[in-house]
């Protein structure tokens, strides 16, 4: 297959639906679906199997137990089970448009990492949007957002589709290349080199942090902020904890400091 698409998602049913709706109507069929859940109730796999025919491929479930914010984890658990060569990363809160795949996939090239932002809702908004808003496509349309409680300002043009307006904005974004877990693809390959995901850091730059380890490896980033589009669910962030957020940021300072390529808390632990 062409690629895997890692979602994480923890106990958020509503949103996990309409992400996955998106990904049912992708322009490129040839990709599968990976689920890195952080220990879900049951309800998540019920939710699950109404979409087991949607896709080309098997949806892999891959759960591990509540014991508070493990996304480092369930992530390297995850790279484990996919099995394309090529890794998209998201979360079970971001819709993506109908090409978001196939953007992904135009743009990958040996050597980089694809980064990507989203385009984030108001809790109202992400109510408002059903199913057949995400198939039809309106819920991507700029117009139809400013009708549904969604400001009307410059950051409505991330959705225009315009090929060369989208080229040169993703030229001039001051916005810098950052591997970002709800928006970025890369080269498993280049995940082992820098062991994954570091599994000493809860919520608060995990996903960068693994973007400078592998800046520190020499892989590049290109710039896919105004190509690859996702809508952005709101959603409270109970896990968020300054302390942890402090020991993150000492981490990623050290990592910069000593030009750190590998984690020693990683992937390679569930390697075979």
């Amino acid at each position: 297959m062409k690629l895997s698409v890692i979602i994480t998602t923890y106990n958020s049913e509503e949103w996990l639906e309409k992400v996955l709706v998106g990904y049912a109507n992708q322009t490129e069929k040839d990709f599968e679906i990976v689920i890195a859940d952080d220990g879900s109730t049951p309800k998540t796999k019920a939710l699950l199997t109404t979409f087991e025919h949607s896709f080309l491929y098997p949806i892999i479930h891959v759960w591990q137990e509540d014991n508070g914010f493990q996304k480092c984890k369930i992530l390297n658990k995850a790279i484990v089970r996919t099995h394309s060569e090529y890794l998209l990363f998201t979360d079970g809160d971001c819709i993506p448009r109908e090409d978001f795949v196939s953007t992904h996939l135009k743009y990958k090239e040996k050597g980089y990492f694809l980064s990507g932002g989203y385009f984030k809702l108001p809790l109202v908004t992400s109510h408002i949007i059903s199913k057949l808003d995400i198939i039809s496509k309106k819920c991507f349309n700029p117009f139809w957002l400013a009708k549904n409680n969604v400001k009307k300002n410059f950051k409505l043009s991330k959705l225009v589709r315009f090929k060369l307006f989208t080229i040169f904005m993703n030229w001039i974004t001051t916005t810098k290349k950052t591997f970002n877990g709800h928006n970025t693809s890369c080269f498993k390959s280049d995940l082992i080199a820098v062991n994954g995901f570091n599994e000493d850091m809860k919520y608060g730059g995990l996903d960068r942090e693994v973007g400078e380890r592998l800046f520190n490896y020499g892989v590049l980033a290109k710039q896919v902020r105004y190509s690859a589009i996702c809508l952005h669910l709101e959603h409270e962030r109970g896990y968020f904890n300054q302390e942890e957020w402090n020991k993150n940021l000492k981490i990623r300072a050290y990592n910069q400091k000593h030009h750190v390529i590998q984690t020693k808390n990683g992937l390679n632990q569930y390697l075979g």
